[in-house]
């Protein structure tokens, strides 16, 4: 506790220009400084200083303070924290002193022998003989002495008994030692040896910087190939997180969690400047673990390998996560990838891309379904919605939640009202329970047990099944449609209309040309640009006019308004833009966002159902029988997705 007369005295001796103007370019203008807002990345001059009130204040984002709340919320520290450091900037001794007197730590012992063993690994790492091996190593992982010492690694020598030796020397018996897992005994050998023998050595620390154990890295062939310390009175695994005591305040700073699967991965990104990572002492992160990440940061971002394993390891962990209300983002790799090789290849600056590039926990579970064709008839999508419910009951914040039951609504074509429903009540053992009904298990997708296995990747390969059905296959794309995937370059936009579920069907303005109406709704609701653009590119549309618009307003900043939209348009595009913006001209609930995703689907299909017409007339009878199977395909796509045209009515450009 630091006494009311000490802040205050820091307070009024503190120089809030000069220490805010460490992290922001100042100029004077008038009685105040100006500069560009740190809070919301601001690039004009919003941001105000005022020394002789001591405050700031943003005048677009509104973040305002006194000198402690800027150093809080730049630097991520606490109050005690920020006092101090204002403190020594002015020269003023700042005491903190506990309210009441503590009682000694039973556990302090144990911290103090694994501190010491700390020490003694980092020498044996520098040793010129000793350390050879695992400095060679280091090496090869492009870990360098300043890695080394900033990240306290270490070296465990083959002899068993050498570090024993040490810390009896400094007054740490053999009970202290075993208690905290830094000794073993063997069945058959009452005598104790070192647990960690011939592997690089990664320390361990709390939240509150307190050594609790080791990982040991194999560098041969021993296994296993990492080994952590065992379960002990200051060590308890799924209570703690690599990395976390360094890395809590930049995520106070930034915002947001990276969570990684290893130490290495840990190291490489933190060396790159993206200190807001840490990592699981194991594969997914367990409740304990989440509760302690979110009282950091409630934006996570899953940075997992990926392999099979780092696929699971990722839906487990995202699961806890939005149980303990955070918003969950999974980052993909390039196939081959892990965060370590691909920092060390490529860079911060691409690692960035790929963390702008993730995409919501749900989203990506429904994109792997769809892609594997499983919303393609009703068998395979019964056996989708049971995959994806347990993320939807897991999701404890009600928006987040209410979002995904939407999300699933649009993809299933299955009222939300039932899906809910469905949602918030498990199936009774050996029955599925569909609204208020249910359905013996006796189908092939029938989940087991009371509740479907949460959604750890797409399901397996179907063999058939009973009935010989062949897995649904998505449709080949297009000759003439070699679109690149479009991935999203801005988060936390609102979702679009196309979110918005009710029990009535609705009712679309269906004598309005598709891309019209699309642009119509992106003027309303920014997100569903970046909702279009995921399947249908600018470059997509066919009337100019409606092309530039959409370009215009999903690359422009969230922050500027219409005027500065109509800045970037020509004539033609602007004299639409004036038309949309009349008083009353528009309105979000007339476009039908999933209708006129749908028509844009059908109308890229009719395009390759017109080039199979065409390669028929020249193609060998084997060749036309090949795509006079893909045209009944096609057409019989065009019919589930608008059942109420003839395949070839052409939805209006």
């Amino acid at each position: 506790m630091i006494a009311d007369e000490i802040v205050e005295r820091v307070r009024q001796a503190a120089d809030i220009v000069e220490i805010v103007s460490e992290f922001v370019p100042l100029k004077r203008s008038g009685g105040t400084w100006r500069g560009p807002c740190p809070f919301h990345q601001g690039k004009n001059p919003n941001f105000s200083v005022s020394p002789s009130h001591g405050s700031y204040h943003c005048f677009v984002c509104h973040e305002s303070g006194d000198v402690f709340t800027f150093l809080r919320k730049r630097l991520g520290l606490d109050w005690p924290s920020a006092v101090k450091f204002v403190g020594e900037k002015v020269g003023i001794e700042v005491v903190d002193t506990p309210r009441r007197a503590q009682a000694p730590d039973p556990n302090a012992p144990n911290h103090e022998a694994l501190a010491a063993a700390a020490e003694w690994f980092q020498a044996q790492l520098r040793d010129e003989q000793e350390g050879r091996a695992a400095r060679e190593y280091l090496a090869s992982r492009e870990l360098d002495p300043h890695a080394w010492h900033r990240f306290g690694l270490g070296f465990a020598p083959r002899d068993g008994q050498a570090l024993r030796r040490y810390l009896r020397s400094l007054g740490y018996d053999d009970e202290r030692q075993l208690e905290a897992g830094l000794l073993v005994v063997r069945e058959g050998d009452p005598e104790p040896r070192g647990r960690f023998r011939g592997r690089v050595m990664f320390p361990i620390l709390d939240e509150l910087g307190r050594h609790v154990g080791f990982g040991g890295r194999a560098m041969g062939d021993d296994q296993p190939k990492y080994l952590n310390s065992p379960e002990s009175p200051v060590f308890q695994k799924r209570r703690t997180l690599y990395g976390l005591n360094t890395a809590k305040q930049a995520m106070r700073r930034v915002e947001r969690a990276i969570v990684v699967e290893g130490y290495l991965d840990a190291i490489r990104l933190a060396l790159a400047g993206l200190e807001e990572v840490v990592a699981p002492l194991g594969t997914a992160l367990t409740e304990e673990q989440a509760q302690l990440l979110t009282r950091y940061a409630t934006s996570v971002f899953l940075l997992y390998d990926s392999d099979e394993a780092g696929q699971k390891a990722t839906f487990r962990s995202g699961l806890e996560l939005l149980r303990a209300k955070a918003s969950v983002h999974v980052v993909s790799l390039p196939e081959g990838e892990d965060p370590d090789t691909f920092v060390r290849t490529h860079g911060r600056a691409a690692m960035e891309s790929q963390l702008g590039n993730a995409i919501d926990l749900f989203d990506r579970q429904v994109q792997m379904l769809e892609r594997r064709g499983w919303f393609s008839d009703l068998r395979h999508r019964r056996t989708a919605i049971d995959k994806l419910l347990p993320t939807i009951r897991a999701a404890k914040e009600p928006l987040t939640r209410d979002m995904y039951l939407a999300r699933l609504a649009d993809v299933t074509r299955v009222d939300k009202a039932t899906l809910s429903s469905e949602a918030d009540a498990l199936p009774e053992p050996g029955m599925r329970r569909i609204g208020n009904r249910s359905s013996a298990s006796g189908s092939p997708s029938a989940p087991a047990g009371d509740e479907p296995p949460p959604f750890e990747g797409p399901p397996p390969e179907y063999d058939g099944g009973e009935h010989g059905e062949p897995e649904p296959t998505p449709l080949p794309a297009p000759a003439s449609e070699q679109r690149p995937a479009w991935t999203p370059r801005r988060k936390g936009y609102k979702q679009g209309p196309e979110w918005q579920a009710t029990n009535v069907p609705p009712r679309p303005r269906r004598d309005e040309p598709v891309e019209r109406a699309l642009v119509r709704a992106m003027l309303v609701d920014r997100g569903v640009a970046e909702r279009v653009a995921e399947r249908h590119p600018p470059a997509s549309f066919r009337d100019g006019r409606y092309r530039e618009l959409f370009d215009v307003l999903l690359h422009a900043p969230l922050e500027d308004d219409l005027e500065q939209i109509a800045e970037r348009l020509a004539p033609e595009a602007l004299r639409i833009l004036r038309e949309f913006t009349e008083a009353g001209a528009y309105d979000v609930v007339a476009a039908d966002i999933g209708l006129n995703l749908s028509k844009l689907d059908v109308r890229v299909l009719e395009a390759r159902v017109d080039e199979i017409r065409v390669a028929m007339r020249t193609a060998t009878r084997e060749a036309q029988d090949a795509l006079m199977r893909e045209r009944l395909d096609l057409e019989a796509e065009i019919r589930r997705l608008m059942p109420m045209r003839s395949p070839r009515g052409r939805p209006k450009a």
